[in-house]
């Protein structure tokens, strides 16, 4: 499994002279990622602070895993955003998964911010231990 994330930044050059639009005005941040492989796969766990299930996507398509969610995080009534760093992020991240992962038995969970996913090893693709005969 190897990373393929860049951050990504809206391109001085489309951007209009008017008044810039929401879009243009979000960046796009590679979410922090811990990967543990073992035998029976990967186990990813990616950091997504301000998102909820509805603003998160997860596809893979010809061994590319990609995530890609819009953060939430409104300002508590009463009170006046005085300065921001990043207002309503986006977060991407792309992985290229060799051939041994089963992509079809991805599991997916996202708690408290932290998105997990599990992506097994096809059995085959399993380390097994070889009996050997004597005679």
């Amino acid at each position: 499994m190897s990373d393929t994330s860049q951050l990504t930044r809206p391109d001085a050059r489309t951007a209009s002279t008017a008044e810039p639009s929401r879009a243009e005005k979000r960046l796009t941040l590679n979410p922090a990622v811990d990967v543990i492989e073992d035998v029976h796969g990967v186990t990813l766990w990616a950091d997504l602070p301000g998102v909820e299930r509805d603003n998160l996507e997860i596809r893979v398509q010809d061994g590319n895993l990609r995530i890609e969610a819009s953060a939430n995080v409104p300002t508590p009534e009463g009170l006046r955003l005085q300065h921001a760093e990043i207002r309503v992020p986006d977060f991407a991240r792309s992985f290229t998964l060799g051939p041994e992962f089963d992509t079809s038995k991805i599991e997916a969970n996202l708690k408290d911010g932290v998105l997990k996913l599990v992506i097994p090893r096809r059995e085959e693709a399993r380390p097994r231990r070889i009996e050997v005969a004597v005679g």
